[in-house]
């Protein structure tokens, strides 16, 4: 009986799971979604395992879900009109909810329009091409697109201080997308694209090596390669045959290349030993390991040692792909049988292919899809309008047959060398002591210097200007037939810096001139010629302009610059009738005569209350105020000085003059004495306004320079030799020659050393930014050569080479100096004057006080006072005229204040006495002092009254 029992307790059981097993599943709805891969290829096969085994594996985690994701694989076999066939197909027949792919971005390009005319998603995990999520909101792109990884090449560039690189690219839609970016990306980082080559997808071999034969005849020796495995694959067999791949040459590859170098076969890794390469950094986790073993199991990978470091991203994303795209159609919540569609068509004017019904639940599963995040086998799973969110990337050295992780670059940080999340650095750096050591091309543990001069044995033709005269820094001669012979001090120059690199550059130096020895044109034409490609540089006397900076790179000066004016010099005439004035500048005599009134001023103001000498009738005053300063130039004043602030103010200005008339005498004296030169010309402006002829050198800028300055173009004269210049400055423009010459500094000082007594400098000096070496633009050795020029002049290499040059020269001292000696200006006077005029104003003001404190209440009651203002001003100056009788004075003896009463009318000026008028009036006794008693016939009633 408990056998039975337990036999039907058995069956029981069995057919109650066999029930809720039948009823689970016919509660569960399938979702329809099409795969288009190509199969025969690597990333294709792959994706398709990683999607298969993301099914399994996301189903028996979630097998209480009430949804099934049904896939429906297609062939792309490689081509654009098979994945366009297959998603006809998926959309019309099958009628699937979401596509998985296409693989490649040209397919994604065409495929991505039929899925946004039925409103169905198109999830790619390998079309990297950054321009495709622009078009449509039912593009996903479930990886990181190629623009992310910019980044991290310009900051290996800028790492190795790299200053130009060829970018390599493929011409299809994943090729060029990038360009845009990687262009943007060295610009910031002061990286130049010298070039940039389009390989065709389906290239030639003779093609590839043509392109690779070109690329060597560059100076450049760093590429940055983009392109599919195949031909990325031919492409570095190819570079390795010619010798591309060694040492010197610095390769650089982004991440799809990257991705697929330990899938190449080991002829092909070979030819790639040493070449730097980038891939979004995979965060390693137990479900990584785990599933890397179970992949190794099944062999899908050619390589047998597999492992976590070695997967595939686009693996990884095909599986977290598959996860979000069931989790998406979960919260979907599909009821309708596995086939049902909106029952609303798309009425198109096309042709029935593309006539086919939109999805019901495309827009809500593209929503879900970019609302899911999780953690996924390639990092964090988070979609940000339509495409992956950008991560941190790998900097990988294929080594060996592996590849091996020199850095980590992080978008927020740049170069680390581990992923650190507990750092507390927060600056930014593209260092290289951030990235490990790297073994190059060639097996070179040397870092390539990222150019040098190409190994088809051309070298450098470096242009030299061709001049009939001004030879002594640059010459050009031949004997006979012969090569020409090139010498001068900025040859020897442009020699020691050559040699100074730290590298050997050949170069030979080619005059700019025509078959017949002449020069082949302006300064300006040798520039445009290094230009046009024609010449690899151009040395010499050739100035750094503006313009000629658009055209070419000048390297840092190796000579001063700046623009002189040379006019010829006079002798001083001693006989002039105005000589005496010559001694002091027009300002210095014109401030001299301020300060003698202004002293005369204050010295009669502090002493006229007080000093019987300052008094007398106005007229006196006035003679008095301009002679007694200027008595002091000769000490014949003979005024007693009774005021202490005047004592003051005498003493400091007999200084003044004592110092003046010294000076003035000593410079006098040494004009009458000896015959001075002096320029013809002072004024610069007076050439322009008299339209005088002026000159320069034959083919110089200061043509142009000139020409700015105001001068017309058929008022400037250019010579070829010093002779000419000298010939043509003495006779002078009215007699067919020029009024004054124009030349740099340099060839200015040359000239004038021979020319002592002749020609001299006036003017300002017209800055310009010397002489420098001409190169193309961008080219890398501007930097190189510049550092050269700084060294040289740091340890007085060049000086040694000029004074070697011109140690023969004669030398004469510069006459304007000793012209400008004998000429006083303000300047050496400002101090004094400073002084003088600082202790004559306070003494001035603390008088003023004084006389205003003693004198309050006066003050205050004429202020008070309903007179008119004039009226007010003549009382105070009447006032003030009255002599102070309180100096020698016993204080019973001294004058009282005059007290004015107003009555109710208005004062008229003619009702106030004078003041003398009112001293005189009172009898003085043999003493001197006045009786304030006798003083009543001259009181007026209601007018004014002497104070009790």
């Amino acid at each position: 009986m408990k056998l039975i029992l337990l036999f039907s307790i058995s069956l029981w059981v069995c057919s109650s799971f066999s029930n809720s097993q039948r009823n689970f599943q016919n509660r569960t709805s399938n979702f329809q979604v099409g795969v288009i891969l190509d199969l025969e290829s690597m990333v294709g096969s792959m994706g398709l395992s990683c999607m298969s085994m993301a099914l399994s594996d996301f189903y028996s985690v979630h097998s209480n879900y009430s949804t099934r994701l049904s896939l429906h694989v297609r062939d792309s076999r490689g081509q654009v009109i098979e994945a366009a066939a297959a998603g006809l197909d998926l959309l019309k027949d099958v009628k699937v909810d979401a596509i998985l792919g296409p693989q490649t971005s040209g397919q994604a390009n065409f495929l991505m329009d039929l899925g946004d005319r039925a409103q169905v998603p198109i999830i790619s995990f390998s079309a990297t091409s950054p321009s495709l999520h622009t078009r449509t909101p039912y593009f996903v792109q479930s990886a990181q697109g190629d623009e992310t990884q910019v980044g991290a090449i310009a900051a290996i560039v800028n790492a190795f201080q790299w200053s130009q690189v060829v970018i390599i690219y493929e011409d299809s839609e994943y090729g060029s997308g990038i360009v845009p970016y990687l262009s943007n990306a060295f610009q910031s980082v002061n990286a130049h694209i010298s070039y940039r080559s389009v390989f065709p997808v389906s290239a030639s071999d003779d093609f590839v090596l043509k392109e690779l034969y070109k690329m060597m005849t560059l100076q450049t020796r760093v590429f940055v390669v983009h392109m599919s495995y195949t031909l990325g694959a031919r492409l570095f067999l190819k570079a390795k045959e010619i010798g591309m791949m060694d040492k010197g040459y610095a390769w650089i590859i982004t991440s799809g290349l990257t991705d697929s170098v330990y899938l190449m076969d080991s002829d092909v890794a070979e030819a790639m030993q040493g070449v730097l390469g980038v891939k979004p950094l995979i965060p390693k986790s137990e479900q990584l390991n785990s599933f890397a073993n179970r992949l190794k199991k099944k062999s899908l990978e050619k390589s047998p040692g597999i492992g976590p470091a070695d997967l595939s991203i686009f693996g990884l994303w095909a599986y977290d792909t598959l996860w979000a795209l069931a989790m998406a159609a979960e919260r979907v919540e599909l009821k309708e049988t596995p086939k049902a569609l909106g029952n609303s068509s798309v009425h198109l004017n096309v042709s029935d292919l593309f006539n086919f019904k939109t999805s019901g639940v495309g827009p809500q599963l593209l929503k879900a899809m970019s609302e899911t995040k999780f953690e996924g086998l390639s990092g964090k799973f988070h979609l940000v309008d339509g495409k992956m969110e950008s991560s941190s990337y790998q900097i990988i050295n294929v080594v060996g047959s592996g590849q091996k992780k020199v850095g980590i670059w992080i978008p927020s940080h740049g170069i680390r060398r581990e992923l650190n999340m507990n750092s507390t650095t927060t600056n930014h750096t593209n260092s290289r002591e951030y990235i490990r050591s790297i073994i190059w091309p060639g097996d070179s543990t040397v870092v390539p210097k990222g150019w040098e001069v190409p190994m088809s044995g051309k070298k450098l033709k470096i242009g030299v200007p061709v001049k009939a005269g001004f030879t002594d820094f640059i010459r050009v001669t031949r004997d006979g037939q012969a090569n020409a012979r090139i010498s001068g001090f900025y040859i020897d120059v442009f020699k020691s810096v050559m040699e100074a690199l730290p590298y050997a550059v050949p170069y030979e130096l080619v005059p700019f001139e025509y078959p017949d020895g002449s020069s082949a044109g302006t300064y300006n034409d040798l520039i445009h010629q290094v230009f046009l490609g024609n010449y690899d540089a151009a040395i010499g006397d050739i100035t750094i302009t503006a313009n000629r900076s658009k055209y070419v790179d000048f390297t840092l000066p190796f000579a001063e610059g700046g623009v002189l004016t040379i006019v010829p010099t006079t002798y001083e005439d001693v006989n002039d009738i105005w000589a005496f004035l010559k001694p002091l500048k027009k300002e210095l005599w014109l401030t001299s005569i301020a300060l003698f009134f202004l002293t005369g001023l204050t010295v009669w103001i502090l002493e006229h209350r007080v000093s019987s000498a300052f008094r007398g009738p106005p007229s006196q005053h006035v003679g008095m105020i301009f002679y007694f300063p200027f008595s002091t130039l000769v000490f014949a004043h003979r005024e007693k000085i009774v005021n202490n602030l005047a004592r003051l103010v005498v003493v400091v200005w007999m200084f003044v003059i004592l110092i003046l008339s010294s000076t003035y005498t000593a410079s006098l004296s040494s004009r009458l004495t000896v015959q001075r030169l002096q320029p013809s010309i002072t004024d610069v402006g007076e050439l322009i306004k008299k339209r005088e002829f002026v000159g320069c050198q034959e083919g110089s800028f200061i043509v142009d320079f000139l020409k700015k300055q105001g001068f017309e173009g058929s008022r400037i004269r250019t010579f070829t030799s010093p002779y000419d210049c000298d010939e043509a400055l003495s006779r002078g423009s009215k007699n067919g020659g020029i009024s004054a010459f124009y030349d740099v500094i340099p060839y200015s000082k040359l000239f004038l050393s021979n020319h002592c007594d002749k020609y001299m400098t006036v003017g300002p000096t017209h800055r310009t930014d010397g002489f420098a070496f001409a190169f193309p633009k961008g080219s890398p050795l501007v930097a190189d050569v510049s550092r050269a020029v700084i060294e040289l002049t740091e340890n007085g290499k060049i000086l040694e080479m000029e004074q070697n040059w011109l140690r023969n020269e004669p030398t004469c001292a510069g006459q304007e100096e000793s012209m400008n000696s004998i000429t006083i200006s303000l300047q050496s006077f400002k101090g004094l004057f400073a002084i003088t005029g600082g202790v004559t104003a306070i003494c001035l003001l603390v008088f003023i006080a004084s006389y205003l404190y003693r004198y309050r209440d006066f003050h205050g009651r004429i202020s008070n006072s309903p007179i008119t203002i004039w009226s007010k001003v003549v009382a105070i100056c009447r006032h003030f005229d009255e002599r102070s009788l309180s100096s020698g004075l016993s204080p019973q003896d001294k004058l009282p204040e005059a007290t004015i009463i107003c009555s109710e009318n208005s004062i008229q000026p003619t009702d106030l006495p004078r003041s003398h008028e009112i001293v005189s009036s009172a009898p003085e006794d043999a003493s001197g002092a006045i009786h304030l008693e006798d003083m009543s016939s001259a009181q007026h009633s209601g007018v004014v009254h002497p104070s009790a």
